[in-house]
């Protein structure tokens, strides 16, 4: 299926009315809250990543202000806040071209989300495109133990069950997990993982893999990890609205990465 995709500007307002980007749903409060949380080492902020520079709270204020466009207020301590459609875009054209680059050059592939609910369409679709380009989709082939669940792929895509769901997760340690399998079973490691939260802060930060990523306005550790090279880049965008609102987003990517004629969703 070949599908037009969006002009940039066109994508820019057509994400600002979803509500992907400009007044999404996140709260300033919790943007803010989580400023510090990563700071002080919250497991559910850290997300695997390794600081190696000198943050304090202004210094990540400053970074969310210029790489996801929240309010640059900081006495704004509550209400809606926003993320640039503009800097969206611009970071989805660097993304795209690393997946190009990684599909076009048959590399080994590794999707995995901490978001199931609102992201795990949009990776199964990208992890379709890369195999029937000819890229290497990494299988895990069993499930990981993890808490109360475990770590397994569903659709290409590496998530956490419990309790018979998909769980929403920070932690970087379902990423771990994968990668210890992956090099116990002998295989190599992959040449690009597409991911977010702590999946994306492990493989890139602690991991030391090429990485590309998506975070909201409330998960200020992967815009440190990318400010720190950690990751190539890092999308913002709100993480979880109902899943086909990003169908124009992934019809983009792919068309803008030379890929849509292997799109077959």
């Amino acid at each position: 299926m070949t599908t037009a995709y969006l002009s940039r500007d066109a994508l820019a307002r057509y994400l600002d009315r979803s509500r992907i980007t400009g007044a999404v749903a996140t709260p300033r409060e919790a943007n803010l809250r989580n400023i510090q949380g990563f700071l002080d080492g919250d497991q559910h902020q850290h997300m695997g990543v390794v600081r190696t520079r000198d943050w304090d709270w202004d210094s990540v204020f400053e970074l969310m202000r210029e790489r996801v466009g929240i309010n640059e207020d900081p006495s704004y301590a509550e209400g809606q806040d926003s993320i640039s459609a503009q800097l969206c875009v611009a970071a989805l054209d660097s993304y795209a071209e690393i997946f190009s680059q990684a599909v076009q050059g048959r590399k080994r592939l590794l999707f995995a989300t901490g978001h199931p609910a609102g992201l795990a369409p949009v990776y199964a679709r990208l992890a379709r495109v890369a195999r029937a380009s000819g890229a290497r989709v990494i299988r895990v082939d069993e499930a990981l133990p993890f808490e109360d669940g475990d770590v397994r792929q569903v659709e290409d895509v590496v998530m956490v069950e419990q309790y018979g769901g998909l769980r929403h997760t920070h932690f970087p340690d379902p990423m771990r997990l994968v990668l210890e399998h992956l090099e116990e079973q002998g295989r190599e490691a992959p040449d690009l993982v597409v991911a977010d939260h702590g999946m994306a802060g492990e493989a890139g930060s602690r991991a030391g893999l090429p990485a590309i990523a998506i975070g909201d306005c409330n998960d200020p550790g992967v815009f440190v990890a990318e400010a720190q090279d950690q990751l190539r880049v890092v999308v913002p965008m709100d993480d979880n609205v109902a899943p086909h609102l990003y169908d124009p987003l992934v019809d983009y990517v792919i068309s803008r990465a030379g890929l849509a004629g292997q799109d077959r969703a």
